[in-house]
């Protein structure tokens, strides 16, 4: 799909479709009362009409008319104006796109850079717009034959116009973001939707070396018997119940000086969630090859960071295991002792996340981490305490959780601090260990993270549990059913924000 800048009058463009967003009730604008003459007052008799009142979602589709260039034009209602945002300018491209696709339309401009959004600038309002027609042109279709009749059009040629005095080098930089941002958010869903009998710890590790390769990214992996060497206790343990063996993936991005201490990413990267000895349910159990959403969010952030260029220092740390009960897996009551030395009593065998990342959390102390953030689908709890449109920030670093949050807003991925107090720790204390690995349905996100704050405390850490939000299970405009990628935005928008 390819990007085209236009400038000029809106009604003298060529097009296919012409898009024209509608603020609710702002009907006697120049532009509009333009439009209205060029289709013999087809506009404003459907206002008249309560046909089309600008209600955000809202859509009128005209066909073109004496004095219009393009063949159609689409009115999209944007809803009141004291609620227009960033956030709701991406949805509603999304939206459009969807409809049009649907619609077979494949090519159309957009004029909706100039929304009234208080506060933002031209290259935000076009980075948005083109963030939403990417996301909602994903597809995960590798697998099905022939495209079946009424399936939505992929996008050939997408214009977006700005006026004649806006600057097109800024437009141009601006979509060239969201490309770069949008391929992450894509690399992290094929990896996530990836079906389990293909993704194993090793694809994801090859996947992640092959991704590395092609933006010039330092790839390192850690196989079964190197990790055996180094002492990844718990890593192994969860692994050992799947005759698929496990890696740890290493990546490093240098956009920064030399002496800069990075800041490392760790993602949880369960290719397949079976829950080991403590089986989970049949239902729904087919979603479990999402279980490495976290490791794909990191993983697609870095391949984002190192196309957009920023200059910062980047650890991305996936450990990549398979969670299945066999003869060889854990059982409930064995206990582990972690790469850091701290041994973990292993009461529910399904909470294995946090295993895996005790081991990962560890190792990036290596790198001297000015920052530490993970990022895992941990646990149900947060899908309780938070539905599927938020995800939990909790950690040791005030500061940082604040950072975070305000990416979220930005990035429309939102976040909610849950607190991380010292109580909490208390649940997670074993009779026969240095710790255990759950802590009791009471505050079970919270507990999880309390667990992790064990191996990572030494640092400015947050944790990311993205449970309810790494998976669609219906789709949206912007958001096809399955893998979301959730998270590459919102790492993206906070590292951009920490080398401005």
């Amino acid at each position: 799909m390819e990007f085209q800048i236009k400038k000029g009058a809106a009604l003298k463009q060529k097009s296919h479709c012409l898009v024209l967003g509608v603020v609710e009730g702002k009907f006697k604008n120049e532009l509009l009362q333009q439009l209205d003459l060029a289709v013999a007052g087809a506009f404003s008799r459907a206002t008249r009409s309560k046909e089309f009142s600008g209600r955000k979602g809202e859509t009128l589709l005209l066909h073109g008319g004496k004095g219009l260039s393009a063949e159609r034009v689409l009115l999209y209602g944007l809803g009141k104006e004291r609620s227009l945002t960033l956030c709701a300018l991406r949805q509603a491209a999304s939206s459009i796109t969807k409809q049009l696709a649907e619609k077979q339309l494949g090519s159309f401009l957009l004029a909706l850079a100039q929304v009234p959004i208080k506060k933002s600038r031209l290259s935000e309002r076009i980075q948005a717009i083109a963030e939403g027609v990417l996301l909602a042109d994903y597809r995960y279709n590798r697998y099905q034959g022939k495209e079946k009749p009424g399936q939505p059009v992929a996008l050939d040629k997408v214009g977006v116009l700005i006026e004649a005095e806006e600057s097109q080098a800024e437009a141009t930089t601006a979509i060239g973001t969201a490309e770069a941002i949008c391929a992450g958010v894509c690399f992290a869903r094929d990896l996530v939707n990836a079906p389990g009998n293909l993704k194993s710890p090793e694809y994801l590790a090859m996947q992640a070396v092959a991704m590395a390769e092609q933006v010039g990214i330092d790839a390192r992996l850690l196989n079964k018997k190197e990790l055996e060497r180094q002492g990844f206790g718990a890593l192994l343990g969860v692994a050992q119940g799947s005759p698929r063996d496990p890696y740890l993936i290493v990546l490093e991005y240098h956009g920064g000086t030399a002496d800069a201490k990075p800041v490392a990413l760790v993602g949880k990267g369960v290719v397949f969630d079976a829950g080991g000895i403590s089986l989970k349910p049949a239902e729904k159990m087919d979603e479990m090859k999402m279980d490495m959403g976290g490791g794909a969010a990191v993983l697609g952030t870095i391949f984002a960071a190192a196309q957009l260029k920023l200059p910062i220092n980047l650890v991305a740390v996936v450990p990549a295991v398979e969670n299945m009960p066999s003869g060889s897996a854990i059982r409930p009551g064995d206990i582990l002792t972690s790469l850091s030395g701290k041994t973990i009593e292993v009461l529910n065998t399904d909470a294995e996340g946090r295993l895996i990342l005790a081991d990962a959390l560890t190792y990036v102390d290596r790198y001297q981490p000015r920052v530490v953030i993970d990022v895992a689908t941990l646990t149900g709890a947060c899908l309780i305490a938070l539905g599927n449109h938020a995800s939990a920030v909790l950690g040791n670093h005030d500061g940082l959780i604040r950072q975070l949050i305000k990416a979220g807003e930005r990035s429309g991925e939102r976040l909610w601090q849950l607190p991380l107090w010292e109580e909490y720790a208390a649940q997670i204390t074993s009779d026969f260990a240095d710790v255990k690995n759950i802590g009791g349905r009471l505050g079970g996100t919270i507990t999880a993270a309390a667990f992790l704050q064990k191996f990572a405390d030494d640092y400015t850490w947050a944790h990311l549990d993205i449970a309810g939000t790494a998976w669609a299970g219906s789709g949206r405009a912007g958001q096809p059913k399955g893998g979301t990628g959730f998270g590459v935005r919102i790492l993206i928008e906070y590292l951009r924000g920490e080398v401005k």
